[in-house]
């Protein structure tokens, strides 16, 4: 069965973007100084994104990163997700089904990012399109396929169940799929690829533990 969804916006992941998003722990620490960050925000070509997500940047690709640091770069112990989709999932008890329809207005923002597409409306396997696509640049940079790979919407707060894949490197879990927008609206939803350390859980749960994985899942991406 099919799930409705209001609007998706996305821009493809490339393989060049996963290698700088993991690879982020690993360059030359700076100080977290405004001035020290934004040198090197503009070496990267990147920018400061504070309309979609509070507190981001928008990479050279045009996707949003987000970390929980002052600046991610040469930071081991921080975590960071970089958004390449957005969507505004159908709310099915809204007897209506027009829920909360001015939020159009912020997925048109999502959508007008240089090199971004969308759909209205479309459904859940127009949104795993999207994550399959992605995989496949991970998977080209790992050299992997995922470790794990379980549909879940236990780490969604609202929409579709959709699926999350997860490798790991020896220090840090990179973890593909949805989460909630965690902005001022809470109603949208991020497809995201997160690069955490390990130790933000315990070891990795088997392929057949669904609620396991869910709660490793959160533990990693949730903060």
């Amino acid at each position: 069965m099919l799930f409705p969804v209001h609007a998706l916006a996305h821009r493809p992941l490339t393989v060049g973007a996963v290698a700088e998003l993991a690879g982020l722990p690993a360059v030359p620490s700076i100080s977290d100084d405004y001035d020290a960050v934004d040198a090197e925000v503009q070496r990267r070509g990147w920018c400061w994104e504070d309309r979609l997500v509070c507190e981001s940047f928008r990479t050279a690709e045009q996707h949003v990163l987000c970390s929980d640091s002052a600046g991610p770069f040469g930071d081991p112990d921080a975590r960071a997700f970089l958004v390449f989709g957005e969507l505004y999932p159908v709310n099915p008890h809204d007897e209506n089904m027009a829920n909360e329809s001015w939020l159009y207005g912020l997925m048109d923002r999502w959508q007008e990012l240089p090199g971004w597409s969308g759909r209205r409306p479309c459904t859940d396997q127009d949104c795993e399109a999207v994550l399959a696509q992605a995989a496949q640049a991970v998977t080209e940079y790992l050299g992997a396929p995922p470790e794990r790979t379980v549909v879940s919407d236990s780490t969604v707060m609202t929409g579709p169940a959709l699926t999350h894949r997860i490798w790991r490197t020896p220090t840090h879990a990179l973890i593909l799929g949805p989460t909630a927008d965690n902005g001022p609206y809470g109603y949208l939803t991020h497809l995201q690829l997160s690069c955490t350390p390990l130790d933000c859980g315990p070891d990795l749960p088997s392929a057949d533990d669904e609620d396991g994985l869910a709660d490793w899942i959160t533990a990693h991406i949730d903060w």
